[in-house]
C-alpha cells in the first residue's frame, strides 16, 4: 500500500463526537473459550446498523468529515498472475487503501481483494479494471455518505455508553467507574504508557480468589477497527451485571480471571475521532521516514518483519525498528510474560471477515497441537452457523487467509499459551468493513447470552483448567 505521510496529531478542536456438540475430550477448557469467543461476539457483532434512537452525531463540521467524500471502495477477485500484477501496478501509480488483504504485497490469484481509491482517482480506476478485464464490484458508492448515514443530529449522548462508540477519555474514565462500582469483580491496573504519554489501562474480571488461571482478551489493535474496543467494554459489562444471576458466569468469575484489555492503540484510536478515521497503526515517529506509525499487530517477535510485513514506514503493515519496539506492544507482552504461569488462553478481537484463525500465521508450518485447535475452531464454527446461519472460517492464519509474520497470537502461542486466537468479527464485506463495523453496535438479550446453548458450553470451562 502506498501511504501518504501524515502530519502530527494535533489537538481536537470544540468537536462533539458522538456515536450513538462436538465433544472436545481434550481441554474442554478450550472449546469452551473459543465456543464463548465467536458466539459470544456473533451476538454482540450480528445486530443491524445503528438506528436512528443510536446513532450520534457530529455537532461541528470538521477538516476531516468531508474527507472521504465520493470516494469509492472496490471488491475484486483476481484470477491470474497477471490481474494480479496489474492490481500491484495499480498501487504503484496512486494511493490505494487495501482493506483486505493488508496489503498488496499479499494478494494470490483467487483472493477476494477490498480497496478505498480517492475520489479523483475512483473513475480513472473503473476505466483501468475495465481494460484490465478484471471483473469488479463497487461495494461503496460513497464512503462520506455511507458514514453520514449513520449520524442523527437528534441525538446529545454526554457520558459513557454501550449503546454507542465512546472516544477514548471516555473509555478510561469508564475503566475507573466500573472498577469502582464492581469492587468485588473488577480491579484497574496500569501496565505502560503509549507513544504520546496516555496511560494503558487493563481491567481484570473475577472473584477475589486465590491462585486462578486466567484468559487474557485484547481489543483495539487496528485503530480503524472501532468495533474492536466496543466489544471488550461489552464484555466487562455482561460479565458483572450477570454475576450471581446466571449460574454459567457466576461459575467462571468465581474460577477464572479475564484479563481485559480495552484498547491497546490508544493514540491510534484518539487519532480516528480527531485527524483521520481511516487510520490503522499506531502514532510513533519514524526515524529517517516522514511516515508515522507501526502496525501493532506486525511489531511482536513471531517470525518479525518476514512473510506478510512491511519494512517501509510508510506501509500500513510495517513491523517497527525491531520487535516490540512500540511502547504499546512491549506492556502488553511484558505483562503477559509476567503471567505465564496462570494465563492460559489468549484471545484478540479485530474486524472484518467473520474469520477464527489460531498459529501460524507468520509461517505455514502447523502448531503441534494443530488437530486440538482445528477441533476446538471447527465446533465452534458449527456453533456458530447453527445459531445465526452465518459461516465463520477457521484455521491457520497464514493457510487460512495469507501469512502475516509479528502478530501477538503468533507470539502468545510461542510464549506458551496453546489456546491463542484471534476473532474477525462479521461480516465479509459491507456491514463489517472498517466504515461499517464501527457504527454496527450491540443489541444483546439476556436470552441470547445465556442461552441453552451457552450454557452448555460454558459450564465446562473450569475444567479444562485443570490440566492447562
Amino acid at each position: 500500500m502506498t501511504e501518504l505521510a501524515a502530519s502530527p496529531p494535533k489537538q481536537p478542536s470544540n468537536i462533539d463526537i458522538r456515536i450513538c456438540s462436538s465433544k472436545i475430550t481434550a481441554e474442554p477448557l478450550l472449546y469452551a473459550v473459543i465456543a464463548l469467543g465467536p458466539d459470544f461476539l456473533m451476538t454482540f457483532a450480528h445486530s443491524q446498523q445503528l438506528s436512528s434512537s443510536m446513532a450520534g452525531v457530529l455537532s461541528h463540521r470538521t477538516s476531516q468529515d468531508l474527507a472521504f467524500d465520493r470516494q469509492k471502495v472496490f471488491r475484486v477477485i483476481p484470477q491470474n498472475d497477471e490481474q494480479v500484477e496489474f492490481l500491484n501496478f495499480l498501487a504503484s501509480i496512486m494511493e490505494v487503501d487495501f482493506w483486505k488483504p493488508d496489503s498488496v504485497t499479499l494478494i494470490r490469484p483467487k483472493m477476494q481483494v477490498d480497496f478505498r481509491v480517492e475520489a479523483e482517482k475512483s473513475f480513472d480506476v473503473e476505466d483501468l479494471l475495465k481494460e484490465s478485464g478484471m471483473e469488479y464490484q463497487v461495494l461503496i458508492d460513497n464512503l462520506q455518505a455511507a458514514m453520514d448515514a449513520q449520524f442523527d443530529s437528534k441525538v446529545r449522548a454526554t457520558s459513557h455508553s454501550y449503546e454507542k462508540y465512546n472516544n477514548w477519555d471516555t473509555i478510561a474514565a469508564w475503566t475507573a467507574d466500573i472498577a469502582a462500582q464492581n469492587p468485588d469483580l473488577v480491579s484497574r491496573s496500569v501496565i505502560g504508557e503509549t507513544y504520546e504519554g496516555r496511560s494503558i489501562y487493563l481491567l481484570k474480571v473475577g472473584k477475589n480468589n486465590q491462585n486462578k488461571k486466567a484468559i487474557f482478551i485484547d481489543c483495539g489493535f487496528h485503530a480503524r477497527e472501532w468495533i474492536s474496543p466496543a466489544f471488550c467494554q461489552w464484555f466487562v459489562k455482561e460479565a458483572v451485571e450477570t454475576y450471581g444471576k446466571d449460574t454459567v458466569m457466576t461459575t467462571l468469575l468465581d474460577k477464572l480471571d479475564f484479563y481485559v484489555l480495552p484498547v491497546i492503540n490508544i493514540d491510534g484510536y484518539v487519532y480516528t475521532w480527531t485527524n483521520d478515521r481511516m487510520w490503522r497503526k499506531t502514532r510513533s515517529k519514524n526515524a529517517g521516514s516522514v511516515c508515522y506509525g507501526t502496525d501493532p499487530n506486525r511489531n511482536f517477535d513471531a517470525g518479525w518483519c518476514t512473510l506478510g510485513a512491511s519494512k517501509s514506514p510508510c506501509a500500513s503493515t510495517y513491523c517497527g525498528s525491531a520487535p516490540e519496539s512500540e511502547k504499546e506492544t512491549k506492556a502488553l507482552a511484558d505483562f503477559i510474560r509476567e503471567h505465564l504461569s496462570t494465563i492460559k488462553a489468549y484471545l484478540t478481537i479485530h474486524s472484518y471477515s467473520q474469520l477464527l484463525l489460531f498459529p501460524y500465521s507468520y509461517t505455514y508450518d502447523l502448531p503441534p497441537n494443530y488437530q486440538e485447535l482445528n477441533s476446538i475452531a471447527s465446533a465452534a464454527s458449527k456453533k456458530l452457523a447453527s445459531l445465526y446461519n452465518t459461516k465463520y472460517t477457521y484455521g491457520p492464519g497464514a493457510e487460512t487467509i495469507y501469512p502475516a509474520a509479528g502478530g501477538s497470537d503468533d507470539w502468545a502461542y510461542n510464549q506458551g499459551i496453546k489456546y491463542s486466537f484471534t476473532f474477525e468479527l462479521r461480516d465479509t464485506g459491507r456491514v463489517g468493513s472498517p466504515t461499517y463495523a464501527p457504527f454496527m453496535l450491540p443489541t444483546f438479550t439476556s436470552g441470547e447470552f445465556t442461552g441453552t446453548s451457552n450454557r452448555m458450553i460454558l459450564r465446562n470451562v473450569h475444567t479444562g483448567m485443570k490440566d492447562a
